[in-house]
């Protein structure tokens, strides 16, 4: 059995703080902090995955306003404990080279595509700590059959939780976050949606 590296070790005994993650440059890349705990990308990633997070983000680009920017895994600064890192996101705040992250008030819409490692944290923990947040828009990517399937979510500012608004199988055709159509058998290549 190894060592744990010293970098692993929280430096204090709350655990992490979302600063803290800005001065771990030893942490695998797609590093989160969820509740005080480092959360790592473990598993190798599917080119399914990788392939539905780059056509979502060039269909998002394609049609976002120009007053809107699209990122590609960046983590939210949701409060001191709590930096996940979306596969996706469409945010407010102009291009900065420089930035680590964003705030929850930049941030319009949250894109997680779910892998088998992350599908309860996607399903349960980031939808509620997203809400909670107060980020307008969420969408679930899930995996059905080989074809992507579009959970989408919008915030209930009473309640402060996310509450479903439809689930896209073929295509996608909405004017919330803001108006946009998606063929969902084009994100991936080669690969149509079932009838």
């Amino acid at each position: 059995m190894t060592a744990v590296p010293e970098w692993m070790r929280p430096p204090r005994l709350e655990g992490w703080f979302a600063d803290d993650l800005d001065h771990l440059p030893e942490a695998p890349r797609h590093t989160e902090l969820i509740d005080g705990a480092l959360v790592f990308m473990m598993s190798p990633q599917r080119s399914w995955h990788a392939r539905i997070v780059t056509a979502l983000v060039v269909a998002l680009a394609e049609q976002a306003p120009a007053e809107l920017e699209v990122e590609r895994e960046m983590t939210i600064r949701l409060d001191e404990r709590n930096r996940p890192e979306p596969d996706a996101l469409v945010v407010t705040a102009p291009f900065d080279p420089d930035r680590t992250f964003y705030t929850p008030d930049q941030v319009l819409l949250v894109v997680e595509v779910v892998s088998p490692e992350s599908a309860h944290r996607d399903r349960t923990v980031k939808l509620r700590k997203y809400a909670e947040a107060g980020i307008p828009h969420y969408w679930r990517v899930e995996d059905e059959g080989g074809s992507p399937v579009i959970h989408a979510y919008e915030l209930d500012e009473p309640t402060r939780s996310h509450v479903p608004t439809g689930i896209y199988r073929h295509e996608l055709r909405i004017s919330k976050p803001f108006p946009l159509e998606l063929d969902l058998g084009q994100l991936v290549p080669g690969r149509s949606t079932p009838s």
